[in-house]
């Protein structure tokens, strides 16, 4: 499958990648591993989506922060690699989830995430994956999502 071709068909533009603003590299290559460091939500303005799930941010409301940081690492992988059609398969995603201590569906939240590598990879999207609630996240953004992607040399 062409993964280009395949957000096309599901009307899906990717986002800048937005510039490092520490000391760290949005993704490194090892061998036919790619790691992919922790993206979240920016909004068209560039503006991070800020805010706790369980506290003012609702479950859709993650949900759909999470897509969209799915998209900035699909982003990511395209800046990094050339070419969508080198990932073989999504292998880990950690997703982490701003909220207050009692929230309790946090992978509800990252489904947003894990959904959208579905949609776009097939079977190749699916994946191993663990979703955690924090306490704070920089910048009190939502979600910060990491993954791990094998590739085609």
């Amino acid at each position: 499958m062409q993964i280009e071709k395949r957000l096309e068909e599901l009307g899906i533009a990717l986002p800048t990648v937005p510039k490092p603003v520490g000391t760290y590299i949005p993704a490194v290559q090892m061998g036919n591993l790619l790691f992919l460091g922790g993206q979240g939500p920016l909004l068209p303005m560039g503006e991070n989506a800020l805010g706790k799930l369980g506290d003012g941010v609702t479950v859709a409301e993650g949900y759909e922060r999470a897509r969209l940081t799915g998209l900035y690492l699909i982003a990511v992988m395209k800046e990094t690699l050339g070419d969508l059609d080198r990932v073989k398969r999504i292998g880990k995603v950690l997703g982490m989830v701003n909220c207050v201590p009692e929230f309790g569906d946090t992978p509800g939240v990252i489904n947003g995430c894990s959904d959208l590598f579905l949609e776009v990879f097939g079977e190749k999207g699916r994946h191993a994956r663990s979703s955690v609630g924090m306490s704070t996240l920089p910048g009190n953004m939502t979600v910060e999502i990491e993954c791990v992607i094998e590739i085609e040399a």
